[in-house]
C-alpha cells in the first residue's frame, strides 16, 4: 500500500499579520512547501481587517491544498482589548480551514516552542534558527511566518505520535 504525503497548514494568528506556513510530511521526512503572512491595514475597521485575514487564508488553502491545519492558541496578556481583538483574528484562523473541510488542531505557544526548540520559553530567534535547521529550504521573511511553520512542524510531530500510539494500542 502506497503512503501518501500529508500537507499541513500552520497558522500564527494576529490582527496586524497572520503568519502561515505549509509543510509536507512523508513518513518521517518533513519538507518545506511555502510560507508568508496576511497583512492587514492598521487604519482599517476591525471587520475589514478580519475579512482580509479570511480572504488571505482562503487563498492560501486554495493555492496549497493542505490536508490538515494547526493554529497557535491565543496568548493572553494584560491588555483585554488587544487580547479580544487577537481572539477574533484567531477565530477567523480556526474558521477558514474548518469551513473548507480540514481537520484543525490547536497548540499552546509553549508547546510549539518546546516541540521545535526543546524549551518552552524559547526566543523568536531560537525558533527561526530551528526552522532553518529543520526546513533548510525555508526562508521566512517575518517572525509570524516562522512561527506558523513552527506550528505546522509541531502538528507534524504530534500527529505522528498519535498515529504511533494508535498502532501500539491495538
Amino acid at each position: 500500500m502506497a503512503r501518501q504525503a500529508i500537507r499541513i497548514l500552520g497558522i500564527d494568528p494576529g490582527l496586524r499579520r497572520t503568519g502561515w506556513g505549509v509543510v509536507e510530511v512523508d513518513g518521517t521526512r518533513l519538507s518545506f512547501v511555502a510560507c508568508g503572512s496576511v497583512v492587514t491595514d492598521d487604519k482599517a475597521a476591525l471587520a475589514v481587517r478580519l475579512v482580509t485575514i479570511h480572504d488571505g487564508l482562503v487563498g492560501v488553502v486554495g493555492d496549497f491544498a493542505p490536508h490538515e491545519a494547526a493554529v497557535e492558541a491565543t496568548f493572553v496578556n494584560r491588555d483585554a482589548s488587544a487580547t479580544l481583538k487577537l481572539g477574533q483574528a484567531r477565530g477567523v484562523a480556526l474558521l477558514v480551514p474548518a469551513r473548507l473541510g480540514l481537520t484543525v488542531a490547536e497548540y499552546a505557544p509553549n508547546s510549539v516552542k518546546k516541540t521545535v526548540t526543546g524549551t518552552g520559553h524559547a526566543e523568536k530567534a531560537q525558533i527561526r534558527a530551528m526552522i532553518r535547521y529543520l526546513l533548510p529550504k525555508a526562508a521566512p521573511k517575518t517572525a509570524d511566518a516562522a512561527d506558523a511553520l513552527a506550528v505546522a512542524i509541531t502538528h507534524a510531530h504530534h500527529r505522528r505520535a498519535r498515529i504511533l500510539s494508535a498502532c501500539y494500542a491495538r
